[in-house]
């Protein structure tokens, strides 16, 4: 099972008018009951929730105020995750005569047309609280406080992962949230924003639309969907065509075969850089101490000390922290049952959480080697991805040459470093003779297509995906873009770009319009977000393009095709 978790907004979402239908409910009791977590996401108030949907005892979190409180049904425990803004500045909002006003733990809330006044009360109190718009609601919370914290923070009490997760919303609001999951859904009644940057929009609205992907979930775990979810692909070099050549990280079963001292370990530590980058759980066994210097991994073992498989999985148990569990102390004819057992525990673990997401295997003609009657894969019907790098192709275990999703091929005669393992990986393409590979330079073949690249491994020199995800989803601080209109009447910060949409959606055309005359957007994206690519793009909008709502739409276009696309 690939999705443990189901995260799904209220209003607009699971209830259609307040309150959420008997077969709604009855088709959450029937998700659950198959092992699946689910995580209410709300903007409402705890106390006012519990009132009007008694069942939320289903759910195995709630996250209430727009990510600011994290309760658990079972126990009864709230955890405040943010400070509610100090007294006088409610006291400021109701001289004002700001009506509707309700009052949280942590959230202030109003409606439209109340946000010029509130974002005035802000300014004048020298707060850095946001303002978070919801289908005419309007949220005050601390900085950093969203959807997506809120989930986060949910997800690490239920030790599970935000990639093993699918969220589900309709408003301005969830955008955050849908980004971190690892399918982003919206309803058919969803704001066009949100259907843009969603993986998939259901056929159905609200809670026939929830119902619709429940149903999905339960048939067989979004399989048949056939969803284009190539934005989370690790991008790992670049292809003779230019395209980039990336990898699935999810049930991709890769082989990396070569000569010493070709370059294995630098592409296996580049791969790992971008799993870490990407918030990906792996266990990677080490037979030679190659990867002890891993920054931001814990270590398991050394030259002197044998990991303990107890210790091992209690520290990934526990936590979605990343592992190189270190063999180099274990005598050479005990790895193979030692990688066994370990195997054996993994596959317990993915079974029950879908994590760790990869396995990856150094010298794996050592760790599963063909002469063993049973290498451990072959018994196991759940395992995460595997990873495998070795000198000698050949002598790795059949149950896993037939598993082989592609191949990785390095150094010198690549035709001799696959030859004997040809027929059980599939591999019917023809390697072109006497090529030499120099270091960097690798042939890639993939079994969905049995076709042979030839690729630069290094990274190529557009935007890594650290920094795309800081500047998609993170708190680019005094880079920030500021709405102010032509009357510096607002003052509305969006932290990144994701908060520029959902914001940018909500703001009035003359506004809009003020700044695109100004050319503030590719100015933004130039200096700020330092994608010279996007800028000129959206300068040649700015210049062009009069129409509000048409300049909008492509602008935020462009946006999420280089920032929720692959890589």
């Amino acid at each position: 099972m690939r999705f443990h978790v189901f995260a799904t907004d209220y209003d607009g979402t699971l209830s259609p008018y307040e309150m959420v239908t008997p077969d709604t409910i009855e088709s959450l009791r029937k998700l659950k009951s198959s092992g699946r977590k689910l995580v209410l996401v709300t903007g409402r108030q705890i106390k006012d929730l519990i009132n009007l949907f008694p069942e939320h005892i289903l759910f195995d979190r709630i996250v209430a105020e727009n990510g600011a409180i994290l309760y658990s049904p079972a126990t009864l425990e709230e955890k405040v995750l943010g400070n509610q803004p100090p007294e006088s500045f409610i006291d400021r909002l109701r001289e004002l005569k700001v009506i509707p006003l309700e009052i949280g733990r942590v959230i202030v809330a109003t409606w439209q047309p109340n946000q010029t006044i509130v974002l005035e009360a802000i300014k004048e109190a020298g707060l850095e609280h946001q303002v978070i718009f919801n289908k005419g609601a309007v949220m005050i919370l601390p900085p950093g406080i969203n959807k997506s914290s809120g989930l986060h923070e949910a997800l690490k009490d239920l030790l599970l992962s935000a990639h093993n997760t699918v969220a589900i919303g309709d408003a301005e609001n969830d955008h955050a949230m849908l980004q971190s999951a690892e399918i982003a859904v919206a309803v058919q009644n969803a704001l066009p924003t949100l259907k843009a940057e969603a993986d998939w929009t259901t056929i159905n609205p609200c809670n026939l639309g929830v119902m619709e992907v429940i149903d999905q979930l339960l048939l067989d775990d979004l399989a048949s969907i056939n969803l284009p979810l190539t934005r989370h692909d690790l991008q790992m070099g670049q292809k003779s065509d230019n395209t980039l050549f990336c990898i699935s990280p999810y049930g991709n079963n890769i082989l990396v075969a070569g000569s010493s001292c070709c370059g294995k370990t630098t592409f296996t530590k580049a791969f790992v850089e971008q799993l870490i980058t990407g918030g990906y759980q792996f266990c990677l066994v080490d037979p030679e101490g190659d990867y002890l210097d891993l920054q931001g991994v814990l270590n398991m073992g050394n030259d002197e000390q044998p990991p303990v498989i107890p210790e091992v999985m209690k520290m990934m148990r526990e936590s979605v922290q990343n592992l190189v569990v270190c063999v180099l102390a274990i005598p050479f004819y005990e790895r193979a049952a030692f990688f066994q057992k370990l195997l054996a525990n993994i596959a317990d673990l993915y079974k029950n959480t879908g994590r760790p997401h990869f396995i990856i295997m150094d010298e794996a003609h050592h760790l599963i080697p063909n002469e063993i009657n049973d290498s451990g894969i072959g018994a196991q019907k759940e395992l995460p991805a595997l990873f495998a790098i070795t000198t000698k192709a050949n002598l790795v275990h059949r149950n896993y040459l037939v598993k082989v999703d592609t191949l990785i091929i390095m150094g010198t005669s690549p035709d001799l470093t696959v030859a004997g393992t040809k027929k059980l990986i599939g591999f019917t393409a023809e390697i072109p003779k006497n090529i030499l590979l120099q270091k960097g330079e690798i042939l890639v073949w993939q079994k969905r297509n049995n076709q042979l690249s030839f690729v630069r491994s290094e990274l190529p020199s557009h935007l890594g995906r650290r920094h795309k995800r800081k500047y998609a989803s993170g708190d680019l601080g005094i880079d920030s873009f500021y709405f102010t209109g032509a009357e510096r009447k607002f003052n509305i910060k969006a932290s990144n770009l994701m908060m520029f949409i959902q914001i940018a959606g909500s703001i009035d055309p003359e506004t809009w319009l003020f700044h695109l005359y100004r050319n503030d957007y590719s100015k933004w994206f130039r200096g700020s977000i330092k994608d010279e690519v996007l800028a000129s793009r959206a300068e040649k909008i700015e210049c062009n393009t009069t129409d509000a709502e048409l300049s909008r739409n492509k602008i935020f276009q462009l946006i999420q095709n280089r920032y929720t696309g692959p890589g």
